[in-house]
């Protein structure tokens, strides 16, 4: 429970207030859009830099930044006063935004790039927090909240940078993050209790415990092995959609393949819907409703060739990745609380290599047999993940 003197002991909870989850929320799609932010302005980005190959590699930096601070960072949420980390960590992002608005060269800006990948992996503490501030019962609910904040911050991110940049500069993107980035510091440094961690290991020993983590628990190894073929054709299907809009009988620009992120705000109401469903009916269910849905939504892109069957087929397959993410960290949240951090950094990097891999997947499909090569590779994997689900859901019943 959260005691009056505002400290959080680890193993007991009480129901978090409205207010507090919501924090939560804007702050955790604060940090993630950092990530992001970099995506829609490499145009420009490139024109401040002519002939130097370092803005290219921005996005690959970025995110090499970020599974190492899953790796290297989450974990220490086990170890450490969480809301003093998360804190921490939100300032030295705000001293990486910083870095990256004064960059005088390509490579100044990868550097500044992959700071910034490794301190906005405080998103992935700020979820774990989340759920150890709720009961069991109300733990999907609270998850699913949060994850609406990541959603929004992963879709807002995109539009607003690629705005910015166009009318102002690159670099005034980096110098409205600063601002934003503090406030999510000072709203955490404000609302979050005082927690204490329930383990006493060393560093070296803690990130020793992920292997033996990840022997010991074959649900964290089901969830993770769905969540990251469900996230492969997630990457898959926005890594190849520009590719695919210029062919016939689209022949659209960059620009409609920007505006299909809007229709991301599907999974942003699905997510708190998922949490209340895993709540009520179990994880399992939620999840593989969640993997049919991916499959059915790329049975519908590879059938439907047209504006519309591309809008469905986007909306079905939103909705299912959404709802099992926000669905398995219910299952894997509850193996092993004292361990809480560790777990959802297995479980994240995990997710991340199946999202590496299918767009690389995606690509290698797309140059041999084009849009039906892609869809046919992702009905594949899609499919495992639904009968691989269907053993969650066993399990959970």
């Amino acid at each position: 429970m959260i005691q009056k003197n505002g400290t959080l002991q680890a193993g007991n909870v009480s129901e978090p207030g409205k207010g507090l989850v919501f924090a939560m929320a804007c702050a955790c799609g604060i940090a993630v859009a950092n990530i992001y932010y970099n995506q829609p302005m490499l145009g420009v980005i490139a024109r401040s830099f002519p002939g130097e190959l370092a803005p290219s590699l921005i996005p690959t930096a970025t995110q090499f930044g970020y599974a190492t601070g899953l790796l290297l960072l989450v974990p220490l949420g086990d170890l450490m006063e969480r809301s003093r980390l998360i804190v921490s960590q939100f300032l030295v992002l705000a001293l990486s935004l910083l870095f990256a608005a004064i960059a005088s060269t390509g490579w100044a800006l990868l550097g500044a790039s992959l700071l910034i990948g490794f301190s906005a992996s405080v998103t992935q503490q700020i979820i774990p927090a989340a759920a150890s501030l709720a009961s069991d019962n109300h733990r999907g609910s609270a998850v699913g909240s949060v994850m609406s904040g990541l959603l929004s911050g992963m879709l807002l991110s995109r539009i607003l940078a690629g705005s910015i940049a166009t009318n102002y500069g690159w670099r005034a993107m980096f110098w409205l993050a600063i601002p934003l980035v503090l406030i999510g510091a000072t709203a955490m440094a404000l609302v979050l209790p005082l927690n204490r961690p329930a383990t006493s290991m060393k560093y070296g020993s803690l990130l020793r415990s992920l292997l033996q983590l990840w022997r010991s628990e074959p649900g964290l190894r089901r969830a993770t092995f769905i969540q990251g073929l469900l996230f492969a054709v997630f990457s898959a299907f926005w890594t190849i959609l520009a590719l695919h809009l210029e062919q016939p009988p689209f022949h659209y620009g960059a620009d409609v393949a920007g505006l299909f992120g809007i229709i991301g705000v599907v999974g942003v109401l699905a997510a708190p819907v998922a949490g209340r469903l895993a709540d009520r009916r179990g994880p399992g269910q939620v999840v593989s409703t969640g993997a049919f849905a991916t499959l059915l939504a790329w049975l519908v892109l590879a059938g439907w060739n047209s504006l519309a069957g591309l809008v469905f087929g986007v909306m079905l397959l939103d909705f299912g990745m959404q709802s099992a993410i926000v669905a398995n960290p219910k299952v894997i949240y509850g193996l092993k609380p004292q361990a809480r951090n560790r777990v959802n950094s297995l479980f994240t990097v995990g997710m991340f290599i199946g999202g590496s891999l299918g767009s690389g997947g995606a690509m290698l499909a797309w140059k041999v047999a084009g849009w039906q090569g892609v869809a046919i590779s992702a009905i594949a994997v899609a499919l495992t993940a639904s009968l691989a689900s269907l053993l969650l859901q066993h399990n959970d019943s």
